[in-house]
């Protein structure tokens, strides 16, 4: 009886030990891989720059100065996306987008030879009095969103950020494959990013319009393409926080 007794608590501990235990789909690939584009290599840095609202115009003025310059030198591996002042979201706020061609090396050797541009230091210095803070992140772009290429304008843009619960990156883009079509009628996507060092699992959509009421207009539009208000219904349960940025870009952005 004894012996019974312990077999069966010994089994049943067993079953709740087992309802504790999550099973884990094999997967051969890092979702980073699964979800970039192939066939380049591009790495992105996002930078959100802070400035005393004191200080805006000047920030600008030294960036538009110093910024055409590295992107427009050879010897750097790396161009200027775009690079906007916040005008609806975080006051006094500065966002630079850059496309590092090569991935890390690129990065790396772009870095290594800003140290020793004189320029470029001092630029950092005077800079660095105008900050309250800053921070950036390393971005890759999704497979199924546009390339991020020069535009007219003139165009408002909007960044739209998005904070995932972690885990839940392949379920979002699975479903961002499907739901970006929806949204290519005006030419509105630029371009669609996701972390990969400063905040994880974090998502970056780029639009573009001509002013707020046409960002409305284009907007409301979507909910009568059949099947958009279903992706959204499965992709809100994703998030975690997200945000919105109106952005005006600077004389020197290549997206106007």
């Amino acid at each position: 009886r004894g012996l019974g007794s312990s077999a069966r608590r010994a089994r049943e501990d067993s079953w709740l030990k087992s309802l504790f235990v999550r099973k884990v789909d094999p997967r051969k690939d890092a979702h980073s891989n699964l979800l970039a584009k192939r066939e380049t290599s591009s790495l992105y840095k996002l930078q959100f720059h802070n400035v005393k609202p004191e200080c805006l115009e000047a920030y600008n003025k030294l960036c538009q100065e110093v910024l055409p310059k590295i992107h427009e030198e050879k010897h750097y591996p790396c161009a200027l996306v775009g690079t906007w002042n916040t005008w609806y979201g975080e006051q006094d706020q500065a966002v630079h987008l850059w496309r590092y061609e090569g991935g890390y090396p690129a990065l790396n050797e772009v870095m290594s030879k800003l140290r020793q541009n004189k320029e470029f230091t001092e630029f950092r210095k005077e800079r660095g009095n105008m900050l309250l803070s800053r921070k950036n992140q390393l971005l890759l772009e999704f497979s199924f969103w546009n390339e991020p290429v020069p535009r007219d304008g003139p165009n408002i843009y909007e960044l739209r950020s998005y904070q995932l619960r972690p885990g839940t990156m392949i379920e979002w883009g699975n479903y961002w494959a499907r739901a970006i079509r929806f949204r290519q009628d005006s030419n509105e996507a630029v371009g669609g990013f996701f972390s990969q060092i400063g905040q994880l699992y974090m998502v970056h959509h780029l639009w573009a319009y001509k002013d707020l009421q046409t960002r409305e207009d284009i907007r409301n539009a979507a909910w009568h393409k059949p099947g958009w208000d279903e992706l959204v219904y499965y992709t809100v349960p994703l998030i975690q926080e997200m945000e919105s940025r109106i952005m005006i870009p600077l004389k020197i952005s290549p997206l106007q």
